[in-house]
């Protein structure tokens, strides 16, 4: 089911999300979040995104994968997702979010990450990420901490975007 995106300013996106449960039905809540990521056309969507605190994202790649060869199809539900490690070598890329709409910017992060996380079934997967799937990761980790993509941008950035932002807050 398709449901609203929370936009920049509710209190739900600077909250840390709560573990996710089996009896908190996490195949319903990925299902809500894959048909409103598709709808909105994006690659990653995490639960506070969509009104709830709870540690779940989905991310898939595939129309990004369809347009443009060097990056693979990936379609994956995690649940209480966390980093273990970061390499220290660093990627550039530019970063949108569905919750803070017209707002992109160049942002540096950890081009691998050693992660873990549950699937639907609750088991325990512990990986290795790299390019884009590990720049998504990390982008819906923060979600779930509170973190938006903005917040990682200098003084001078934010300043220079902070007009933009004051005007999605009203919207909201």
């Amino acid at each position: 089911m398709i449901v609203p995106i929370v936009i920049y300013g509710a209190p739900v996106l600077r909250q840390t999300a709560f573990d996710i449960h089996q009896e908190d039905l996490p195949e319903g809540i990925s299902g809500n979040l894959f048909d409103t990521l598709k709808r909105a056309e994006g690659i990653g969507l995490a639960a506070p995104q969509i009104g709830l605190s709870k540690r779940i994202f989905v991310i898939d790649t595939t129309p990004l994968a369809e347009e443009n060869a060097q990056f693979k199809p990936v379609e994956k539900v995690y649940l209480n997702p966390r980093i273990l490690h970061a390499d220290d070598e660093l990627s550039t890329f530019n970063e949108g979010c569905l919750s803070i709409p017209g707002i992109f910017h160049e942002l540096e992060r950890p081009e691998r990450i050693h992660v873990t996380y549950q699937n639907l079934a609750f088991e325990t997967v512990e990986e290795e990420l790299s390019g884009l799937e590990a720049r998504i990761f990390q982008h819906e980790v923060d979600h779930l901490d509170g973190i938006l993509f903005i917040d990682r941008l200098s003084g001078l950035q934010k300043r220079l975007i902070q007009g933009k932002l004051n005007k999605i807050k009203k919207r909201k």
